[in-house]
C-alpha cells in the first residue's frame, strides 16, 4: 500500500514538473511575454527579423538584434507603410508576427497554420479584425499570422538594387519576409506547442497568390507541409501591361519601372532613394506602377505554369478555391457598352470566342456571366490550372472548392467574403453560421491530416482532371459538384496556352 502511494505521489510530482506552455517564451532574440485568455496563450508583435529601415530598406530580411529583459508581446505591431497613409498604425519597421496557441505543453505538437494576408501586395496588416486567430486556434491548431512589406517598399526593383544584391536580383522583398517568417516558425514554434513538421500556410487574395508562389519557390522548400489558397494562384505569363491574372513582370521590366519611379521622386541614386521618407513610396499605384512580385530567377524562377509542367515545385497537399462572383470586385469601370472593346484589348484574337463563352446577354448591363470572365482570368483559371497541374505532376493530395454564399440581393459571393467564414467570425444567419462551422472543420482537418474530411462535414472528394470534382461551399450544407463554367474555362485555358508561346509572348509586349 505504501509503495503504491509512493508511486502515485512520484507520478503526480513528475506531472506537475512537466514543462508547460505559458505566456512567457524564449525565442530567437530573447524572452517574450504574451497574455492568457481562457487557457489560450496569445502573443502579438513578436519580431522575426531586423527592422528593414535605413540601409536595410530593399534588402532581404536580416537577423534580429537580441534584446535584454522580457519583451511584452501583447499588442499588434504596426502594419507596413501603405496606401499613402501616415498614421500611428503603420511603420517601415513592420516585420512582426503573432501566435495564438491552445497547447498545454511543448510535447502537444499541434498542427500549425500560418496566415498570409491579402491586399494586392500594396495593402494589408495582421491587425485586421477579420484575422483575429482566437476562434480558429480553439479548434486545435497553433495559429500564426506573419507581416510582410507591401507596395514599393516591398517590391521595388532597380538596377542599382540588383547590382548590390549577392544574387543579382531586386524586388520580391515581401516574399522574402514571408519566407523569413516561416523560417522563424520552423525554429521556434515548438516553444508554443506547435509541430514544425506539420505547418500549413494559408492566405487570401494576394495572400493566396503568395501561397501559390511559395509552393513554387525553392527558397521555401521544407518550410511547410500543406497549403491553402483562397482566391489565389499565379500561373499567368509575364506581361509588360499587366491585368488581373497576368500580373507578373520580368526583372528587367520591373527595373525599368523602378527607374521611372526614382525619376518621378527626383532621386538620382539608390542612396537618395533610401534617404526619402518611407511614406513617399506608399500606395497601390504610386507613379503609375503597381507593386507586385516578379519573375526574378531566384525567389520565383520562371513562369509558374512552366515550373509545374517540369515538376519543379514544392509537392505538398493543397486545398484551393475561389468565390462565385469575384468579377464584381475586379471589373473596374467595365460596362455593358465598353466590355467588348476591353476584352479585345486584353485578349486579342481570342476576344470573340471568349465573348461567346462568357456572354453579355441582353440585359443591357454587365451581367454575372460576363463578369465571370474576369473572375476566371484572375482566380478561377489560376486555381483550376494549379489543381490540374498538381494532380498530374505531383504526388500530394488536391482539393478544390467554389465558395458560393451570396449576401442578400447579390448574384454571388464577392472577393474576400470567405475570410470571416474561415476565421469563424460569422455570428448571424443560420445558413451562414452553419457554413462557417463547416469551413472551420474542413480547414483545420486539412491542417491536421492533409484531408479536410471528418465526421461532422459532408464528404469532400479529391480533385483530378478526370473527375473534376469540386466542393461547393454553400450553406447550410456544402455539396459536391463539377468545376463551374468548365467549358468556358477551357476556352480561357486555350488563351493562356497561346500566351505561353513565342507568338503570344511577342503579341503581349
Amino acid at each position: 500500500m505504501k509503495k503504491t502511494a509512493l508511486l502515485f505521489c512520484l507520478a503526480l510530482f513528475c506531472f506537475s514538473c512537466q514543462k508547460q506552455v505559458s505566456n512567457v517564451a524564449d525565442v530567437e532574440g530573447g524572452r517574450i511575454e504574451g497574455l492568457e485568455k481562457d487557457s489560450l496563450k496569445i502573443f502579438k508583435g513578436i519580431p522575426f527579423a531586423a527592422p528593414p529601415v535605413g540601409d536595410l530598406r530593399w534588402k532581404a530580411p536580416q537577423p534580429l538584434t537580441p534584446w535584454d529583459g522580457v519583451k511584452k508581446t501583447v499588442e499588434f505591431a504596426k502594419g507596413p507603410i501603405q496606401g499613402g497613409q501616415n498614421t500611428a498604425a503603420f511603420s517601415e519597421d513592420c516585420l512582426y508576427l503573432n501566435v495564438w496557441t491552445p497547447a498545454k505543453t511543448p510535447e502537444d505538437k499541434l498542427p500549425v497554420m500560418v496566415w498570409i494576408y491579402g491586399g494586392g501586395f500594396s495593402f494589408g496588416s495582421t491587425a485586421e479584425a477579420s484575422y483575429d486567430g482566437e476562434p480558429l486556434a480553439r479548434k486545435g491548431v497553433v495559429l500564426v499570422s506573419v507581416a510582410y512589406r507591401v507596395g514599393n517598399l516591398g517590391f521595388l526593383s532597380h538596377p542599382e538594387l540588383t547590382a548590390e544584391n549577392p544574387q543579382h536580383v531586386s524586388g520580391n522583398y515581401g516574399l522574402l519576409d514571408q519566407i523569413a517568417g516561416l523560417t522563424w516558425v520552423k525554429n521556434n514554434i515548438e516553444k508554443f506547442g506547435g509541430d514544425p513538421a506539420n505547418v500549413t500556410i494559408f492566405g487570401e487574395s494576394a495572400g493566396g497568390i503568395s501561397v501559390s508562389m511559395l509552393c513554387a519557390s525553392p527558397l521555401a522548400k521544407g518550410l511547410f507541409r500543406r497549403a491553402i489558397s483562397q482566391s489565389g494562384g499565379s500561373f499567368g505569363p509575364v506581361r509588360e501591361t499587366t491585368y488581373p491574372g497576368e500580373n507578373m513582370k520580368t526583372l528587367k521590366m520591373a527595373e525599368n519601372d523602378g527607374l521611372k519611379i526614382a525619376e518621378k521622386l527626383g532621386a538620382k541614386s539608390l542612396a537618395e532613394l533610401r534617404a526619402l521618407p518611407a511614406e513617399q513610396f506608399a500606395g497601390r499605384d504610386m507613379s503609375g506602377f503597381g507593386a507586385w512580385p516578379i519573375v526574378d530567377g531566384y525567389v520565383i524562377k520562371d513562369n509558374q505554369y512552366t515550373l509545374y509542367e517540369k515538376g519543379d515545385f514544392n509537392d505538398v497537399d493543397i486545398l484551393v478555391g475561389y468565390n462565385s462572383d469575384e468579377g464584381a470586385s475586379f471589373s473596374w469601370g467595365d460596362t455593358y457598352e465598353t466590355h467588348p472593346a476591353n476584352v479585345e484589348r486584353r485578349y486579342g484574337k481570342f476576344a470573340d470566342t471568349l465573348l461567346k463563352a462568357y456572354p453579355l446577354g441582353e440585359e443591357q448591363k454587365l451581367n454575372k456571366t460576363a463578369r465571370d470572365l474576369m473572375r476566371d482570368a484572375a482566380f478561377g483559371w489560376q486555381t483550376w490550372a494549379w489543381a490540374s497541374l498538381q494532380s498530374q505532376k505531383g504526388k500530394s493530395k488536391v482539393y478544390l472548392y467554389y465558395f458560393d454564399q451570396p449576401p442578400a440581393n447579390s448574384e454571388g459571393s464577392y472577393h474576400g467574403q470567405d475570410v470571416n467564414f474561415v476565421f469563424q467570425h460569422v455570428h448571424t444567419g443560420d445558413s451562414d453560421i452553419a457554413l462557417s462551422k463547416a469551413i472551420g472543420e474542413y480547414w483545420t482537418n486539412f491542417a491536421k491530416t492533409g484531408d479536410p474530411n471528418g465526421k461532422d462535414v459532408p464528404v469532400w472528394p479529391e480533385f483530378n482532371t478526370e473527375n473534376q470534382k469540386v466542393m461547393y461551399l454553400t450553406g447550410p450544407k456544402p455539396y459536391e459538384g463539377q468545376t463551374p463554367s468548365l467549358e468556358a474555362m477551357k476556352v480561357l485555358d486555350s488563351y493562356f496556352a497561346w500566351r505561353r508561346t513565342a507568338e503570344g509572348a511577342d503579341w503581349a509586349k
